[in-house]
């Protein structure tokens, strides 16, 4: 039986072993190297230790896709505690109804949502943090307001000198089946249903995108992370395959928008692209069809020895639309 390694040990081996590799950017904004992440992740351990947050403990993240989400989701796991990701569209009473149901002790919040939500509808919350800078919305304990506010402080005492690669050392899960995440569904029927998911589902996620991508994707490729990652889709093959592998993701941090999607493709160029068939659907509509769609085009198609090099002009403008350096589209 083959042995499933710590899925903890994979972030802390890809941060160490990609250092200064670009990581996550937010498109059109900065980039964070995998150093930069590192420090990040550090500092939020920091924070959490110094709250009072215990290995288990759950910490909810709710908001759009940002290279901010995505270290705090990756300083949860690490520091041992559970994340619960939540889909930003959720409506406010479903987002208080899963924090209080998961029994989270903090909650980062994206800017829209933080304008939504009532914190006195999740009563046990200790605090709730701000995703683009991490500062505190609601802190209702004084050792969480005391580590945010001396956090660069507590930061320089631990790392006098300065930040290595040496000092990354993360929790490592001690079972396969320990809890990693609380997934939550859309809620078609009521409200949302938390599905938990184990290490070991995070890692066979993982060990399945290697198989089929691992000879094809190569370390330091783009990547646009579009699905949102508060689901189990975007969150598997959209950010942590590729952050483990030592690509660098984008993310839009903004509503997809076909022509928002279009100018990342041909900024970015993805070695790969991962999406649903709306994204694709509308992309191919914009940029293709308005190309091919006309009487002129009809009529080139329609002549047997014309039309196969008119065939190949639109699968060049189909490869153009999508930034003309992926190797496949996948869609689920």
């Amino acid at each position: 039986m083959m042995e499933i390694p710590s899925f903890n040990a994979l972030i802390e081996q890809s941060i160490i072993t990609n250092w200064d590799k670009d990581a996550l950017t937010d498109f059109k904004g900065a980039t964070l190297q995998y150093h930069d992440v590192a420090r990040k992740i550090e500092k939020l351990h920091i924070m959490f230790e110094s709250s009072g947050v215990v290995k288990g403990d759950k910490i909810a993240l709710c908001g759009r896709n940002s290279a901010s989400w995505a270290v705090a989701f990756l300083a949860t796991l690490t520091y041992g505690a559970v994340a619960v990701p939540i889909l930003h569209e959720f409506t406010a009473d479903q987002i208080h109804n899963i924090v209080n149901h998961s029994e989270a002790k903090l909650l980062f919040v994206g800017d829209y949502v933080a304008t939504v939500i009532d914190q006195t509808k999740m009563p046990d919350l200790e605090g709730i943090i701000y995703i683009p800078d991490y500062s505190l919305v609601v802190s209702r304990t004084d050792k969480l307001t005391y580590a945010r506010e001396h956090l660069n402080e507590m930061f320089g005492k631990k790392y006098p000198k300065y930040f290595r690669k040496e000092h990354v050392h993360y929790y490592k899960e001690q079972s396969p089946d320990e809890l990693a995440l609380i997934n939550y569904t859309s809620g078609t029927t009521g409200f949302s249903k938390g599905v938990m998911i184990p290490y070991r589902a995070m890692w066979s996620n993982y060990d399945f995108a290697i198989s089929v991508l691992g000879n094809i994707i190569k370390k330091g490729d783009n990547v646009i992370s579009i699905l949102p990652m508060a689901h189990m889709y975007g969150m598997a093959f959209e950010f942590m395959f590729e952050f483990l592998f030592g690509c660098h993701v984008f993310y839009l941090t903004r509503i997809p928008s076909p022509a928002i999607i279009a100018a990342a493709f041909a900024e970015v160029k993805p070695a790969i692209i991962i999406a649903v068939p709306l994204i694709i659907e509308k992309i191919i509509r914009k940029k293709v069809f308005p190309k091919i769609q006309n009487n002129r085009m009809r009529i080139l198609l329609n002549m047997p020895i014309v039309s196969k090099k008119v065939n190949e002009k639109i699968k060049e403008q189909v490869v153009k639309a999508f930034g003309g350096n992926f190797y496949e589209i996948i869609v689920g």
